[in-house]
């Protein structure tokens, strides 16, 4: 009985371990994936127009999983080389900390959490197995370990310099690719404004302050009461202003959405969704939405699943963006993928040529196709993550958007990022 004991200990330790080496990966292919549906043929006037920009995605999940962004893959959207292969000059890169169990676009509550156990079966360091702002400094962590150890091929974005200096750089031989750390929600101060100061001092330059529930800053889109910013809410948003730090309404409640914009005083954006008049999911921005996200200077990323765009169709986001370039103006249009942030799409980050194919058949011009596919959020960004001096801030009531860009067929991008 003791041999057969032994045994059966032996092959259940086998088959812990098997599932804690191969379990991770498994769920990843099941979680991030490509629908495989038919796409157009990329004509060489689009390629090359493509090989020719400076691009921004807004937003992607890839630290969340266990694995490196130097490493390359067989699953997922996002890894260095594919990055590589899209031409993709500045990525920004999310910290997911939390997610409710049965996670909807309709109501979750906050009592429930994914991330615990998927934290623990990926064998992170255990301070992250029960600390939110632990885990969201991994994240920190594991991004500055890619940057390392990329022999150069990835630069950390942290001020307006950096990113002068990426598009410099890249001008010249199309390299580094710029990363920049963001958060998807700040239930990660867990109620403490000075963990801001932690954060920034990792290198988070945007966050979100909700994800899919509600928490003590603000109402979630997906949450149980909706409601706005809290007191705490509106403090952090005044902090992250004055520090540098772009406030991202992706996921944000109406009334949340309605609060940051009355009292921005710079550019905003929506990190990665849609709007309502293509597709009409509640997390996606209402034209009062769009007009007020214009008037702080701010862009609107465009996501690529069907949660956003009702279809994962590269042809539907061409049809976004050409509503929000109606209604607001062309300056105010990004991407913002989702890659990696549990969805379907139709291609990985290699092949994100389809938008600007999709643009060019939608009839939008190069010098629109360029401020959509990065010139827009650069733009933003390097407005965006520059603190403002104590002695000069502008008055409570003040916004101060980013200058728009005036874009001319075949501009260098170095000469639309250094004003």
């Amino acid at each position: 009985m003791k041999k057969i004991a032994l045994a059966l200990s032996g092959l259940i330790a086998i088959a812990i371990g098997g599932f804690l080496i191969f379990g991770p990966a498994w769920f990843e292919k099941q979680t991030n994936m490509v629908d495989g549906k038919p796409l157009p043929a990329i004509s060489a006037e689009a390629q090359t127009l493509h090989d020719s920009l400076m691009i921004v995605d807004l937003h992607g999940d890839t630290l969340l999983w266990k694995r490196k962004i130097t490493d390359s893959v067989d699953r997922g959207h996002i890894d260095l080389k594919r990055l590589q292969a899209g031409n993709v000059g500045l990525q920004i890169f999310s910290s997911v900390t939390k997610t409710p169990r049965g996670q909807n676009y309709d109501s979750n509550s906050a009592d429930t959490d994914n991330i615990t156990l998927l934290a623990i079966t990926q064998l992170q360091p255990v301070r992250t197995w029960f600390s939110l702002i632990e885990r969201q400094l991994y994240h920190a962590q594991k991004l500055g370990r890619a940057v390392k150890d990329s022999a150069g091929e990835l630069a950390t974005i942290s001020n307006a310099a950096d990113v002068d200096g990426l598009v410099e750089f890249r001008a010249r031989d199309k390299r580094p690719i710029g990363v920049l750390f963001s958060a998807e929600g700040l239930q990660t101060l867990e109620g403490d404004r000075a963990n801001l100061k932690k954060l920034y001092a990792s290198g988070m330059r945007m966050a979100g302050l909700v994800h899919f529930f509600d928490n003590e800053l603000a109402g979630s889109m997906h949450g149980e009461k909706k409601g706005g910013l809290t007191k705490f809410g509106r403090a952090v948003v005044r902090d992250m202003e004055q520090m540098g730090m772009i406030v991202d309404i992706a996921h944000s409640s109406h009334a949340t959405v309605a609060d940051i914009l009355k009292m921005a005083k710079r550019p905003v954006v929506s990190s990665h969704g849609g709007v309502q008049a293509v597709c009409g999911v509640n997390r996606n921005l209402t034209n009062e939405e769009i007009k007020d996200v214009a008037a702080t200077g701010g862009v609107i990323g465009l996501g690529y699943w069907d949660g956003a765009m009702c279809d994962t169709d590269p042809a539907t986001v061409a049809k976004a963006a050409k509503h929000v370039r109606d209604l607001v103006g062309i300056e105010h249009v990004a991407l913002g993928s989702d890659f990696d942030g549990a969805v379907t799409t139709r291609f990985d980050t290699s092949g994100v040529v389809q938008i600007t194919q999709a643009l060019m058949d939608a009839g939008f011009s190069e010098a629109e196709i360029r401020a959509v596919m990065g010139l827009n959020a650069l733009r933003v960004i390097k407005a965006g993550i520059e603190p403002i001096p104590k002695t000069v801030a502008p008055p409570q009531s003040e916004v101060t958007p980013a200058t728009p860009l005036v874009v001319k067929p075949g501009t260098d991008a170095r000469e639309l990022v250094t004003e």
